[in-house]
Formats: C-alpha cells, sequence, structure tokens
C-alpha cells in the first residue's frame, strides 16, 4: 500500500532567518536526475578524449549533438517536476509572479 507523500514546502528559512527557495523533489525523480547528469558527465569527458585523439570532426559534432539532447531530457524532466510542485504549489498560496519566472525559464530555454 502506497504511503502518501507528505508535502514538503519550497520554501525555507535558511540560518539567518532569510526565506530562500529549494526544490523538494521525491528521491526517485533526485536519482533519476543524477543518473541522467552521471551519464551526461560521461559522455562530455568521451568527447574531451576524442578531440584529444583528433577523432573526426563529424564524428566529434554527432556526440555533441547526442549529449545536448541528453541534457534538454533533463531539462524538460525538471521543468516537468518543477511544474508538478513548486510552480502548483506557489500559485496554491496566490503567489501568481511564479509564472512569470517560469516562463523566463522556458523562454530561455526555448533559445
Amino acid at each position: 500500500m502506497n504511503e502518501p507523500v507528505q508535502a514538503i514546502s519550497c520554501d525555507f528559512q535558511d540560518i539567518t532567518g532569510k526565506s530562500t527557495l529549494r526544490s523538494h523533489h521525491e528521491e526517485k525523480t533526485i536519482q533519476q536526475l543524477i543518473a541522467r547528469m552521471n551519464r551526461i558527465e560521461g559522455q562530455i569527458r568521451g568527447i574531451k578524449g576524442m578531440i584529444e585523439r583528433r577523432v573526426y570532426c563529424d564524428d566529434v559534432l554527432n556526440q555533441i549533438s547526442s549529449a545536448q539532447s541528453a541534457l534538454d531530457g533533463v531539462s524538460k524532466l525538471l521543468l516537468e517536476k518543477h511544474m508538478k510542485s513548486c510552480v502548483r504549489e506557489r500559485l496554491e498560496t496566490g503567489d501568481i509572479e511564479v509564472v512569470d519566472e517560469v516562463l523566463k525559464t522556458v523562454f530561455r530555454m526555448m533559445r
């Protein structure tokens, strides 16, 4: 039987008492993001090695494109989780400024 997920606020107070925003994704999501980033890190090291070995430019460019696609995948997953948790929570509290924040982020991602 699934236990209900405890809601954890995106907002917390740091040691100075100042409010700071942080993510509060489920552990499964964090592990998925970390696993993807570890694979991308390996891809980047591989690309660096290809350049050092003077591999044919087209092959290197294809690997760079693959790494960029993988980063896009991480961005999409994180954006989805952000929208379904932090953004929804802030909207429910009446904080409509979060809409402008997300729009800026999405527009930056679309460049």
